[in-house]
């Protein structure tokens, strides 16, 4: 966002410094830079200002000639220091498809545009913004550190989860013969702990999923068979039905349509199983989980609502974001997850190509609503 208003400011300064040098090569005055004072900002002031910027510049004239390009822009795209592009058209120079496009629909809109590719292996990204008269300003900067900094972030959480996974094995087999030496009292206090030993488990073995979900290549059909949705829903409810009788929440699975795709079963039993475990924690007692399972195109769209009292609009917008827990007092259930399990249901999605989003009913409850293709692309 700095970066988007910073490029908006200058670009609209510079680009009437660059027309009026080119046309007089004299100081700017007090009208063509209100706010400044006379002389205090002048043409080889700001270009020298342009060759010292960390990021990428390059202005383009209206006829799309480039009319000045700093080193830094130079070396990301890697063209010689021998080569003098100043007053060449951009296509002589470069054949960036992802580039142009941003540079047509920057004048066709008349707003900043963004677009990323790579260049020799290298990952870029550019904003376009546009200047008067249809002057152009190219900022231009590597992603490759912004890369860097996720990839070391992921291999940090897995790392993490790898190495506390053996003392928590070990405190849980300590609580376990703490259990049978204690009495009274301390029995309470022993299977709290167990508790929330069983619940950093569960964390650290949502972690490593999530882990391995972010690492794998979205579509990666090694693993995929032919299943129905159908089928998925009814293994699910299996794993939680005991949970669902102790509470009297029954469900009700419209089968008119069974929902047959390819994907990975072991995943999306995942998924649905998470789905379905959240719209029981937000049933009440004696209620209803209603599922559907929808064509729609080439898609099957698998609906679940609960009856339960809604999520506020703040719900709404980050229930699948890591450890995010919304409003305790709307669950009816003993809040003991590990806050994981609704991103890594948007990620078994994205991987299958599909998505995952949340609304509330307008006859009340939530329906989260799952979308899969069905069947993989050609």
């Amino acid at each position: 966002m700095t970066f988007t208003v910073v490029g908006l400011l200058l670009g609209v300064v510079l680009t009437l410094s660059v027309q009026r040098w080119s046309r007089r090569r004299q100081l700017m005055s007090d009208e063509d830079c209100p706010g400044f004072a006379a002389g205090a900002i002048n043409t080889p002031q700001l270009l020298a200002w342009i060759d010292a910027a960390t990021q990428g510049w390059m202005i383009l004239a209206p006829d799309l000639t480039i009319a000045y390009i700093n080193a830094r822009a130079e070396r990301l795209l890697h063209l010689s220091r021998n080569l003098l592009v100043r007053g060449l058209h951009l296509d002589q120079v470069l054949s960036i498809p992802q580039l142009d496009e941003a540079i047509v629909s920057t004048r066709h809109l008349q707003r900043p545009q963004r677009s990323e590719w790579h260049q020799l292996g290298e990952p870029l990204e550019a904003f376009v913004l546009p200047g008067t008269d249809e002057w152009l300003l190219v900022l231009i900067q590597s992603r490759q550190s912004l890369e860097a900094q996720q990839q070391q972030q992921e291999r940090w959480v897995g790392d993490v989860a790898h190495e506390l996974k053996t003392p928590l094995t070990a405190l849980m087999l300590v609580s376990d013969r703490l259990e049978m030496a204690v009495d009274g009292k301390d029995t309470v206090l022993v299977q709290r702990l167990q508790r929330e030993l069983h619940r950093l488990q569960q964390m650290v073995n949502d972690l490593l999923e999530l882990s391995r979900l972010e690492n794998c290549l979205p579509q990666d059909s090694g693993s995929y068979t032919l299943l129905t949705l159908e089928d998925l829903v009814d293994s699910a409810w299996s794993s939680i039905r005991p949970l669902a009788e102790q509470r009297q929440v029954t469900l009700d699975l419209d089968r008119s349509e069974s929902g047959p795709l390819m994907g990975d079963q072991s995943r999306l039993h995942r998924a649905v199983l998470n789905l379905l475990d959240n719209a029981l924690r937000y049933s009440p007692n004696g209620g209803l989980v209603e599922v559907e399972v929808l064509p729609s195109g080439g898609w099957w769209l698998l609906t679940i609502r609960d009856h339960g009292p809604g999520l506020s609009e703040s719900d709404l917008g980050k229930m699948f974001h890591r450890f995010y827990r919304g409003d305790p007092s709307r669950s009816r259930a003993a809040s003991t997850g590990s806050g994981l399990g609704l991103a890594i249901v948007q990620q078994i999605a994205v991987n299958h190509g599909g998505r995952v989003e949340a609304r509330n009913h307008p006859d009340g409850g939530t329906c989260l609503e799952l979308l899969l293709p069905k069947s993989l692309p050609e």
